[in-house]
């Protein structure tokens, strides 16, 4: 958060915690979380966050003395979150497999995408913790996806909104018994969501395109979809995303990039450093060195801006990125 973010956010931790006697979780606590119902004997001491996203939330909720270890970082962790999230244990910026994640000996475990605990998972199923005894919670968001087989992250019908993301923080703030501390979160960010709204008119002929990575320039790049995260920032920004698929990740070749023709590239700075071109930097060096990609008017006309990978994920960093875009586009005189 910037300090005027953040002095927001204590502002209203403030006005909650003055409202009234703190909310108290009553447990045990049964909550209803992508079609399963979950039951809490008590708040959670040794959490496993799955997912940068959980990961996230759980460090701005104040909760890093009880997670037991992170895994599934696209992107480093938010700067003023750095020096909590020091003292937590990283068990890989990747997939971690299952034996590493039991090895912490978890009493909870969050995930952010179905990829990291679902019915196909390569990390672990719900079954397999509920099995141990171990309760789970997957994000709203990554369930409110459709899955045809096709695509292990599923496609969306209509535009992804922060409204899974409040209440996956609702959630995970009343499963650790810090409600007020949810609710001041979930302030915040609505503040800053009409914020933007307020400052960017709708414009029809304001498109972007949301570059992912690729393995290499010869290889498809991954973009983000229309109704996905990324098709949020363009709606909150005025404009729409260029790619128009339900799907939240599609694969698109340079052929049909070109066609889709955007005002805006973004280009996604990645850290997790499996692919040359994670890196926002070396993005836009092929951009405007390729003989044929860089005609495209976007790139000739210097309409590139970087966003943190991580905000194209469903999570609490898309905002953040909408906000890093907002202030490009501003320079760009394309407010």
């Amino acid at each position: 958060m910037s300090n005027t973010s953040t002095m927001a956010f204590a502002a209203a931790a403030l006005a909650l915690s003055a409202a009234g006697a703190q909310a108290q979780t009553d447990y045990p606590l049964t909550i209803e979380n992508c079609g399963q119902s979950v039951t809490f004997e008590a708040a959670p001491q040794r959490a496993v966050a799955l997912g940068q996203n959980s990961a996230e939330i759980m460090l701005l909720l104040g909760l890093e003395d009880r997670m037991a270890a992170t895994a599934f970082w696209p992107n480093r962790v938010l700067p003023e979150l750095a020096e909590a999230n020091e003292g937590v244990e990283l068990l890989t910026v990747e997939f971690p497999t299952l034996e590493a994640v039991l090895s912490k000996q978890p009493d909870f475990v969050a995930a952010m995408l179905t990829t990291l605990l679902g019915p196909d998972s390569k990390v672990a199923k719900r079954s397999d913790l509920a099995d141990l005894g171990v309760p789970s919670y997957l994000s709203p968001s990554a369930c409110s996806t459709t899955l045809d087989g096709s695509d292990a992250y599923g496609s969306r019908d209509k535009l992804w909104s922060m409204d899974l993301l409040y209440k996956e923080i609702e959630d995970m703030a009343q499963i650790f018994d810090v409600t007020e501390r949810g609710d001041a979160l979930i302030a915040d960010f609505k503040a800053r969501e009409a914020a933007l709204r307020a400052e960017f008119a709708d414009n029809e002929d304001l498109t972007f395109l949301f570059w992912f990575s690729s393995a290499s320039p010869a290889d498809d790049a991954y973009l983000g979809g229309g109704n996905g995260p990324s098709g949020y920032i363009a709606d909150i920004l005025g404009g729409s995303n260029a790619i128009t698929t339900e799907a939240d990740w599609p694969a698109l070749g340079w052929e049909g990039i070109m066609a889709a023709d955007p005002t805006v590239f973004v280009a996604a700075q990645v850290d997790r450093n499996r692919w040359d071109l994670d890196t926002a930097e070396n993005k836009i060096a092929f951009l405007e060195s390729d003989p044929t990609v860089s005609q495209m008017e976007a790139v000739r006309e210097g309409r590139i801006v970087v966003m943190s990978g991580a905000a194209m994920n469903p999570s609490i960093r898309t905002l953040y990125g909408a906000e890093q875009v907002a202030e490009q586009l501003k320079a760009l005189d394309l407010k």
